[in-house]
């Protein structure tokens, strides 16, 4: 089953981090966070000065879901990996933030649409 959604692509771009010791990052200046036995992941914006390891995301808050929606985020996933395309997801209890890497961002938008999901480069709302 293919569950068609609506999705903007985030304008800003993120950085991930792996921080193996940490419980807490040492500022506020993120966006999600995940804390499991091997450390925290972080999730934030890229400061404007950096170019390399960003990441872009789509964003379905046009088509919001609540989190029993079943095939919400394998309909974005799947497409992706078929064509060989890192993700990092992050959900919220609305949507899913798929990040790829910044290189990729084009065969992600070609990926997706061809999989039968509307993308819009208009900033996506959080």
């Amino acid at each position: 089953m293919s569950v068609s959604q609506r999705l903007g692509v985030v304008p800003t771009p993120f950085l991930l981090e792996h921080l193996p010791h940490a419980t807490l990052p040492e500022d506020d200046e993120w966006i999600g966070l995940v804390r499991a036995p091997e450390g925290l992941t972080v999730i934030r914006e890229a400061p404007h000065y950096v170019e390399n390891d960003r990441w872009f995301g789509f964003y379905g808050g046009e088509s919001p879901h609540g989190p029993e929606a079943t095939g919400m985020l394998a309909a974005l996933v799947g497409p992706l990996a078929d064509a060989r395309i890192p993700v990092f997801v992050a959900s919220t209890y609305h949507a899913d933030l798929v990040l790829v890497p910044e290189r990729r961002l084009d065969d992600a938008v070609t990926a997706l649409t061809t999989a039968g999901h509307r993308v819009d480069s208009t900033p996506a709302r959080g």
